[in-house]
């Protein structure tokens, strides 16, 4: 995966958490919004972070859980999606445009990994 493509990921990952936590924010009031987004935030990295493929050459390669690809190509679907679900249901509909269309243009541009990983 070139350079390019990899900052398009990393800066989809950031607007997938910012969309997660103005979600969980708009849920609730006073502390619990604070604790309610910090805590999905949270989760979302983790999830992100330790659930890998060995040997993915667009990661560091190490896999703290090693995963099948097709599940981690679902698992980044799944939070890449879902903060373009959370922008919309907070109401910031064209952010949800703007970042869901970025997410089709990243994974158009990573067909060669798609590939990899459901061979994995």
């Amino acid at each position: 995966m070139n350079a390019s493509n990899l900052a398009l990921r990393f800066l989809l990952e950031l607007a997938a958490l910012a969309g997660l936590a103005t979600w969980a924010w708009s849920l609730t009031s006073g502390l619990w919004r604070f604790v309610l987004a910090l805590v999905v935030v949270v989760i979302a990295m983790v999830l992100w972070g330790v659930f890998a493929v060995p040997n993915d050459p667009s990661r560091s390669g190490n896999a703290p859980v090693p995963i099948p690809g097709l599940l981690r190509l679902v698992l980044e679907l799944s939070l890449l999606l879902g903060g373009v679900y959370a922008w919309h249901f907070s109401g910031f509909i064209m952010v949800a445009y703007i970042v869901g269309a970025l997410v089709v243009v990243h994974y158009l541009l990573s067909v060669e990994r798609i590939v990899w990983l459901v061979q994995q």
